[in-house]
This record gives structure tokens, sequence and C-alpha cells, in this order.
């Protein structure tokens, strides 16, 4: 029986003298042989001493901040212990039971744990039962410790937005014990990395077999299994190998010298102008393809993932459908030809516009001369989160929308999967969610108010007509988290409506005199991102009012449903505040208000989220160029009159 002694290492030369003996002497009374008890350092092999223990006795001089985990170690393995009684042991271990516990300094109380555990020179039942109970204690004995502390992690740097449901106190959590069904795979994995005593050749496997020679009878097999010498390199073959490598190097420098003294043919001039030609038609800058652009030749839609920051790339999709859209110059995936939105859109370098606007500047930014950056004809956007929330599309759904977008039907659709749920209650009942209400919990229960004000002032609508859009209430899905693929001409158009919203938006944000105020949001972080939930469910309202097609995709099954059919809406939609044509003319209002200087406040949002343009502006840049054009004609004119005049003049030689 081999009884094997822990203690610190900071504090051996300190216990051995003190209570190394005492021990010997207890172990000599259990009649057991000399040799049973031996101390070793924790710098030696533990797995492999405890393979051989039979009773691990922990020893401290000090108060331990945590479960020492040495004994985690030795009770996984099915080993009695015998520890001390300080608290942080006696906090998990009940004596008698997953252990046995002994006052510190008290050989009477160690000779007593060992007589339980000892008997006729053997573990008793007693031990036996003490070790399988500990085996099961140490399995689940931190999960409680680490998943309150997570929790408490959780509660500390998380801000929960104000619609979100908390979970409930720690008082309550009854799971105390791992979930090991989940990591069987990776238990089997690692089942070769535990000890095994006959293939484990450690220091302290020799050193016993070293000593226990004489009582074992093994000094010729030790003898025979002596350390053998690895085919490793020595420091000759290493000087060796550089010096090889330093030849090699000298001659390769030296073969390139001499080929660049050597004359060569250049050829012809008109070889070496036609080459110098043809390299700067394959510069990299202006003529050269990129990847991706290569890989989304001929697809009829391109869907642009919308992410801010590094944690956001595992998240993102790669392929021919789909192009990142970074909020942040900073966080960029490399080599990868994701679209700038900061330089395309200088109003997101603006701290405070960034965070108020989110996701809704990134399609903003896209907007802007979109001939530049999309030339498909249909367009989509998808938010990085959908991956986290398990909504984004899989390649079943993909090919679904593709086909679709490629086949006969066309006109103003709008495809969507990311859907805003509204099961909250009955249909039909008090309690039933509707899109209204849905949009209120999401916006700190100012969304219908909010909303009504800012439509009041677009269309600049007197106080006793209804501002507030009705909403269908026959269950249907609505579209979230900017998830959707409609044609690229109905997009400039809902880009062009989103422009006037968000501008009437921050104009009742500026006239509050409150600070830091919202009326869209209750906690720090949903005034810092003011506009961004109701700007992401606006699309909703443009599309129904607008007669747009709604069709919904399941992200995992591809199936396609159409939502709020556009003959039962006949009665309910506002089409007269959302025709083109109106939209246009006010866009165009705003455009030449803009241009001339007039600024009905300060910032003025409008002008900064797109391009300014109107008819003035394209009348004002045909004339700039037809003046241009006749100047040059004018002295085109006079230079071919002069000549006529008085003739070729040749300048004097070194004028």
């Amino acid at each position: 029986m081999l009884i094997w002694w822990a203690i610190e290492r900071n504090f051996e030369s300190n216990i051995q003298g003190h209570f190394f003996f005492p021990i010997k002497e207890i172990a000599s009374r259990l009649g057991l042989l000399p040799g049973s008890v031996r101390h070793f350092g924790i710098n030696a092999n533990v797995n492999s001493v405890l393979t051989m223990a039979d009773i691990v006795l922990y020893g401290s001089s000090q108060d331990e901040q945590g479960f020492p985990p040495l004994l985690v170690r030795s009770m996984t393995f099915g080993i009695p212990v015998v520890v001390p009684d300080i608290p942080v042991i006696t906090k998990y271990i009940v004596d008698g039971v997953h252990g046995i516990l002994f006052p510190q300094h008290n050989p009477d109380a160690l000779m007593r744990a060992f007589s339980s555990l000892i008997a006729d020179g053997r573990l008793s039942e007693f031990a036996i039962t003490v070790a399988s109970s500990g085996k099961l204690l140490a399995k689940n004995m931190m999960a409680s410790d680490c998943i309150s502390t997570h929790v408490k992690l959780l509660e500390n740097i998380l801000d929960f937005p104000s619609d979100t449901i908390l979970p409930g106190p720690l008082a309550k959590l009854e799971e105390l014990s791992w979930n090991w069904n989940l990591l069987e795979g990776g238990i089997n994995q690692d089942a070769g990395d535990m000890p095994d005593e006959d293939s484990t050749q450690s220091v302290v496997v020799h050193a016993l077999e070293d000593e226990l020679t004489d009582l074992m009878d093994l000094r010729n097999t030790s003898e025979n299994q002596t350390d053998t010498i690895g085919d490793f390199p020595t420091e000759q073959d290493w000087a060796v190998l550089q010096e090889v490598e330093q030849i090699e190097e000298f001659e390769i420098v030296e073969k390139e010298e001499l080929e660049d003294r050597m004359e060569r043919d250049p050829g012809s001039w008109n070889d070496i102008y036609r080459n110098a030609r043809k390299s700067e038609k394959l510069s990299f800058e202006k003529n050269e393809r990129d990847e991706g652009e290569l890989e989304r030749t001929g697809q009829p839609v391109c869907i642009y993932e919308i992410y801010e920051g590094t944690g956001a790339w595992s998240f993102l999709h790669h392929g021919s459908l789909y192009r990142g859209l970074s909020l942040s110059t900073k966080a960029r995936r490399l080599r990868s030809d994701d679209v700038d939105a900061v330089s395309r859109l200088r109003l997101l370098n603006n701290t405070y516009y960034g965070d108020i606007l989110c996701e809704i500047g990134g399609l903003f930014s896209i907007a802007k001369r979109v001939d530049n950056i999309h030339r498909r004809p249909w367009i989509g956007f998808q938010s990085w989160r959908t991956a986290g929330r398990k909504v984004s599309l899989s390649p079943k759904a993909e090919k679904v929308l593709e086909e679709s977008v490629q086949g006969e039907e066309k006109g103003d659709v709008m495809y969507f999967w990311a859907r805003l749920d509204m099961d909250g209650g009955v249909s039909g009942s008090n309690d039933a969610l509707t899109f209204w209400s849905m949009c209120d919990i999401l916006n700190g229960g100012g969304c219908r108010n909010t909303f009504e004000q800012a439509f009041r002032k677009i269309y600049a609508l007197p106080s006793h007509v209804e501002a507030l859009p009705p909403m269908p209430e026959d269950g249907g899905y609505w579209s979230t988290l900017h998830s959707w693929v409609m044609p690229t001409p109905s997009f400039l158009e809902f880009i062009m409506f989103t422009r006037m919203f968000a501008d009437s938006l921050d104009s009742l944000h500026l006239n509050s005199s409150a600070t830091n105020f919202c009326l869209l949001g209750e906690t720090e972080a949903e005034k810092r991102h003011c506009y961004c939930r109701i700007l992401e469910l606006l699309v909703n309202v443009w599309a129904y009012h607008s007669a747009r097609k709604m069709v919904y995709l399941d992200p995992h099954t591809g199936l396609l449903s159409e939502q709020h059919p556009i003959e039962l809406r006949r009665g309910f939609m506002w089409a007269k505040y959302f025709n083109f044509t109106l939209l246009k003319s006010m866009d165009e209002d705003l455009a030449e208000a803009a241009d001339d200087g007039y600024n009905p406040r300060e910032p003025w949002l409008w002008p900064l989220t797109g391009e300014v343009h109107w008819q003035g502006i394209y009348e004002r840049e045909r004339e700039e160029r037809y003046r241009l054009k006749m100047d040059k004609k004018r002295k085109t004119r006079e230079k071919l009159n002069e000549r006529m005049k008085y003739g070729y003049k040749q300048k004097s030689l070194g004028g």
C-alpha cells in the first residue's frame, strides 16, 4: 500500500521536518511496510504517482484561496483523500462521505483517519465507499460555482434592452451538474491523455523502481531499462548545416550579380514602347479586378452583410452571393473586398450619427452613387446578427432565392427571411401583439407617437388629420434585421423615403431641450442607438403602403409564402403618401434648399445622408459643359486666324 503525502512546493522545507516523521510513525503503527509513505514535490509527474497511490494525504500551511486542484484530480481517480478542515475544503467535502477531515497539527486525528481507511494492510470497505462518493463529487464539484460566476459576469457586462425578459435570480438555479452528454465526444478523444501505469515513463516511476528493488526483486529488470539516446542532431551537425546554407546563399547572390552585369539585347524601340504601354494597361490599381468581383460576375443579386467590429467576422458568409459592408474602417476583414461604408458616407465618421443610425447608415452608403459599386438588378441586405440568431439563409434557401429573382415574374417584390415574431397572444384578443404594439415594445413604448409626429412633419399634415399609417392584424410575418432582397430601383425609392423620415426623426430629437433625450429608448444603450430599431421596421410600412409584393422565404427550408396579399390591402393602403412622383418632388425640394444654402436647422441631417441632386443642378452642369465647349471653340478659331495672318512662328534657338 502506498500513501502519497501532497504539500505545497513553497513550504516543503518547513513542513517535512515538522510533519513527515509523525506520519511515518502512524504508518508503522498501522502495520504498513517501510517505504509505504512517500513524499513527492508538486513538480513531479503527479498522474503517474496517483495511479499507484491508495490514499492521498493533503497538507497546507496557509489558507487556500480556492479548492486545491490536486485534490480534484485525486478524487477523480477514485482515491480516498485525507484533508485538513480548512474552510475552502469543508465547503465541498463532507467528513466521512467524500473524504476524511482532520484538525491540522493533530497526529492523533490522523491516526484515527487512517485507522478507518485501512484494515489488515488494505483499503477498508469504508475507504472504497468514500472514494466512490468523492469521485462523483469531483465530477460536478465546480459546476454550480462556474454557472453562478458566469451569470454574474453576464449581468455586469451586458446591458439588456428594455423589451428583454431578464433571467431569474441566482438563488433559483437548480442545475448543479454538467451536461456530460454534450462532452462525450471530447472526452473520448482525450481518453488517451489519461495516465497509464504500464506506459508512463516518468522520473517518479524510475525513482520508485530504484528504491523498491530489494523488496520487489527487480534489480536486473531495472538495469536493462536504461535510457536510450535518440537520433538527435548534435551541435556539430547544426554547424555543418549552417555552413552549407551559407555557401548556397553565397552562390545564389553571386549568380544574380553576374546575370545583372551581362549585356542583354533590349530589342527594338517599338518593342520596348509596346511592353511599357501594356504594363500600364495591366496596372493593378486601375484595371485589376478583385477576386470577389470576378466571383459575382453574372450574378443578378448581391447581398451586403452589415457588420461592425472584428467580433462579427465569424458570423459573416463567403461566396459570390454575399459581400461584406463594414461600418468601421479599422475593423474590415483582411484580404476581402468588403465595402467601407465610412469612406463612402462621411456622416458615419461622426461617432454620434454612426451610433444613432446603426445599420441603416450602411444602406445610405450603398445608395450614394450606387452605380459605382452595385450594377445588378437586385440588391439585398442582411445583418450579421442573423447568423447568431440562426435565421440566416441555408444553401437550399439561397438557391431558391437566386432562382426566384431570375424567374419570369418581375416587378416590385420584396423577399425577406428574418421575420418579426408576433405570437404574443390569441388573435382577436386584447393581448394579441400587432405591428405597432410590437414596435412600441422594441422602442421603449414611444414608437407610435414618434412615428406619427415624424410622418406628420414630412408631409406637413394638420393636427386633425390621422398621421399613423394603419397596419393589418392578419397574423402575417414582417421583416426585421435588414434581411431582405428587392429590385435596385425599388431600393433607391425606399432610401429616398427613409432619408426624409430619418431627418424628421432627427428634428424631433433636436427640438427636445432635455440632454441625452431619446423618444425611443429607456436604457443608456437604447438612447445611444436611438433611431436604430424604428428604422429597421420602416421597410415594412413602406413596402405595405407602396403596394410592393411581400414574400417570406423560410431561411431553413426555402419555402416561399406571400404575406399580406395586395388584394387584401386595397382599403388600408395610404398609396398617395408613398407615390414615387410625390416622393421625388419632395426630394428635389429638399435638394434645391440644400443647394441654395437654406438650412432649416443646424445640423441638418438630410444632405449628409446621400446625394443632393435636383433639376437645377443638372441644368447648371449642362450650361457649364456648354460654356467650356464654346470657350474651346473660340480659342481654336483665334489660333487659326492668327496662324493664317502671321504664319507659323519659330522660336529662337535657346529661347
